[in-house]
């Protein structure tokens, strides 16, 4: 039975922060923060280590602290979108070719985890893209 029209990276499952949301892929995690309208880049620090992040806003810390696992800092990537109101950080995950990393929280001490019921849906998404990359 083809399953080629089944695209279940089209979706997300989001952890909804104080600051905005966060989601992941097998191989990546998102981090989307809500800024006001005409943030410039100057005003944006974000530090990454294939261990821990920080992001400043306008020089206030937004987090800061050790990733729950470990990422490929190289390949992080944050962009500025929608006029200066979106920051999204991409982060790629340094495990993922296991595959098998569902990534609880943002932080190893468990800040911005997701609560129980985002993190079944995040976990079943994520069992979806794996089966899809199977059948591809």
């Amino acid at each position: 039975m083809a399953v080629s029209h089944f695209d279940e990276k089209s979706g997300i499952i989001p952890c909804n922060t104080e600051w905005g949301r966060w989601w992941q892929t097998v191989d990546e995690l998102h981090i989307e923060i809500t800024l006001p309208v005409n943030t410039k880049s100057k005003d944006v620090k974000v530090n990454v280590t294939n261990s821990s992040i920080t992001c400043q806003i306008f020089g206030k810390t937004l987090f800061s602290g050790n990733l729950f696992r470990k990422i490929r800092s190289d390949d992080t990537l944050w962009t500025l979108e929608d006029n200066g109101t979106l920051l999204n950080i991409v982060l790629t995950k340094a495990d993922y070719s296991n595959k098998e990393n569902v990534w609880e929280a943002i932080m190893e001490d468990g800040s911005f985890k997701a609560d129980p019921i985002t993190y079944i849906e995040m976990m079943k998404k994520m069992d979806l893209e794996k089966l899809q990359m199977k059948i591809l």
